[in-house]
């Protein structure tokens, strides 16, 4: 890994949003978080370490720059507590180098972590053992390992997929299934040797019997060969749903109409009738080039579709009795399903693949249903690209444990689209960052994360464009540090076309997007007024509810007072960030960091769209177990 200055590290701290390979501690920050930290940047795959910058917290006064200097009272103590615990917490010593640098003129300790040798992993702390004890880099965060990740560690460990499933017979197999696999591989490998083996022999070739009782199916081959009796008797709540959603938001009421189409089966067969039933319910659309006569198909690219429908089935984890969800609204269609991505987030479309389920994965790569490993993405990339339409975005969530894969249906460059952004060229931007305004007026909001994703660039280069549509007002700034996101600002509500809200409705300056009006303090506390929209608001609640929170300290100490009023806040209906800070008279950012995000972990609370963190019409709602 390449050497800095811990006055470097800092300024890209507060140049980007969020780092995988930086991480900021304060100089009173707990050694066991330090030794977390140390942890995952010694076991995270392909990461190469990283930097911890001790003596550096993060702005609480929920301004720009988002990192300060945070005074270190001892350095040389501070140094030889991280050395001392680093050899002796973990399963083996590990010797992080330490520096005292200085930024602007304070004291700070930076330790660089090389990432250990594929023999030497896990680490993991002795205390805890295996695999809670072992970290992972995720993004911007420390997670504790699951069994999953071991896998990454392990490759010889046996996977999930490998599992027998007592009881159920190898002859109760669907012929159907066992032909379409020979089919497809006898057109990728005519002389394949496997396709002179029986059924059965096939079935053990293909890693799909229990090893110690070859009469019975595994996980493998119940899910991709099992019939759809044996499914429904031994994996009821796995499959496959597709759900066909009215306009572009979630349906919020049991009463509104939307369709679903749930199948379950051998996934070979039933990924077929998954893109059936898809394809034939997508808009088509046709490009016809400058001095051309003949007319090209734009719509949605079938490989695109087939490829995301893929890589759901063979990553998700089966682990989960849950289904896997397709869901298709009018712009976009989003693929929901069970179990993180085993490969960071940032890496997603480089070369090189972690696998959750190697022999359900080996079945889709030899029948070329799968592109070859790591290329799948970048590949759905570039045909969306060719096919005019916005790339394929993606977002992995370790504490939900769910990916969700999203391809949008509009035409970036549709002639509505030109004379939009038209409207917009004295601002000189680049073609990735009319993208993000097309994105942002279709979806809503967007982050660092999804516009490196559609731009192909670098974290700080996103950063920089992000932060320019910000200066013009085109966008605006939402949350906080690795929390970032942007909705639209003023400049893209009063320039160009009406934008589009969720529902598809239009709106003007102050309408739906608007969500810079309420100028509240945000330092923990109220302004001296209350906001216009607090007598709205109260006046909505119960007499009793209303009480407590007049009454409610201007700077109240008890926490417990305020989660006790959140929680029946959110148990009437979804409470957005704004209307609570406002009811509490405290600012949004200590609302979110010190009660929304614990509460959130702890399982009191729930997001409103759970199926998109960033929402900007996101809301929080009481858990009815809670």
């Amino acid at each position: 890994m390449k050497e800095y200055t811990a006055q470097e590290l800092f300024d890209m701290l507060n140049l980007q949003d969020e780092a995988d390979w930086i991480e900021a501690k304060g100089g009173k920050e707990s050694s066991h978080s330090v030794m977390e930290t140390v942890c995952a940047f010694c076991n995270e795959p392909g990461l190469g370490g990283g930097y911890i910058l001790m003596g550096i917290a993060e702005n609480q006064r929920f301004d720009d720059p988002a990192y300060v200097v945070d005074e270190i009272k001892d350095t040389d103590k501070l140094q030889k507590n991280i050395a001392s615990q680093a050899a002796s917490m973990f399963n083996i010593p590990v010797r992080p180098r330490l520096y005292v640098d200085h930024i602007d003129g304070e004291k700070v300790v930076k330790v660089k972590v090389n990432e250990l040798p594929e023999q030497q992993k896990p680490l993991y702390f002795k205390s805890d053992g295996l695999p809670y004890g072992a970290m992972r880099r995720v993004g911007s965060t420390d997670q504790h390992c699951t069994e999953d990740d071991l896998h990454v560690f392990y490759q010889n460990v046996e996977s999930y997929d490998a599992t027998p499933v007592k009881g159920v017979n190898s002859h109760e197999v669907d012929e159907h299934a066992l032909k379409r696999y020979r089919m497809l591989r006898e057109k990728v490998n005519p002389v394949a040797e496997e396709l002179t083996y029986s059924n059965h022999e096939l079935l053990q070739a293909l890693g799909c019997v229990n090893k110690e009782n070859s009469n019975e199916l595994n996980m493998a081959g119940l899910l991709l060969f099992g019939s759809s009796k044996l499914h429904r008797q031994n994996i009821p709540m796995i499959r496959l749903d597709y759900i066909r959603i009215p306009g572009n938001t979630w349906v919020e009421t049991p009463d509104e109409q939307f369709s679903t189409i749930d199948m379950r089966g051998p996934l070979i067969l039933v990924l077929y009738r998954l893109i059936d039933a898809i394809n034939a319910d997508l808009p088509k659309g046709f490009l016809l080039p400058d001095n051309e006569i003949q007319a090209s198909d734009v719509g949605l690219p079938l490989k695109v579709l087939r490829e995301a429908l893929v890589n759901a089935i063979m990553h998700r984890s089966y682990r989960e009795n849950s289904a896997t969800q397709v869901i298709r609204y009018d712009n976009r269609i989003e693929i929901i399903n069970p179990g993180f991505s085993l490969k960071p987030q940032e890496k997603l479309g480089e070369p090189g693949s972690y696998t959750r389920n190697p022999f359900i994965a080996a079945v889709f790569h030899e029948t070329n249903l799968a592109e070859t490993k790591g290329r799948g993405i970048r590949m759905m990339r570039r045909l969306m690209d060719e096919a005019h339409l916005i790339p394929p975005t993606f977002e992995s969530d370790r504490r939900n444990n769910q990916f969700v894969s999203r391809l949008l249906l509009h035409h970036f460059l549709s002639e509505e689209d030109l004379k939009w952004l038209a409207s917009f060229n004295h601002y000189h931007l680049s073609n990735a960052q009319k993208l993000a305004m097309v994105f942002v007026r279709e979806a809503g909001a967007i982050d660092n994360q999804t516009y490196r994703q559609m731009a192909d660039c670098d974290l700080i280069t996103a950063g920089r464009d992000l932060r320019q549509l910000k200066d013009y007002k085109l966008l605006s700034k939402k949350g906080k540090s690795r929390a970032t996101y942007y909705v639209a600002g003023s400049a893209l509500k009063t320039e160009g076309s009406a934008l589009k809200t969720e529902g598809g409705a239009l709106i003007t300056e102050g309408g739906a997007f608007n969500t810079e009006a309420g100028d509240l303090n945000t330092e923990p506390g109220a302004p001296s007024t209350e906001p216009p929209m607090f007598n709205d608001l109260i006046k909505q609640l119960p007499s009793d509810l209303e009480n407590r929170i007049y009454s409610l300290k201007r700077r109240e100490s008890d926490k417990s007072i305020i989660i006790s009023l959140i929680k029946e806040l959110c148990s009437i209906r979804p409470y957005k960030l704004d209307e609570l800070s406002i009811l509490l008279k405290k600012g949004e950012n200590y609302i979110s960091r010190k009660f929304l995000k614990p509460m959130l972990d702890s399982g009191e609370l729930e997001y409103k769209y759970p199926e998109m963190r960033n929402h900007p019409n996101q809301a929080y709602r009481t858990k009815i177990n809670s």
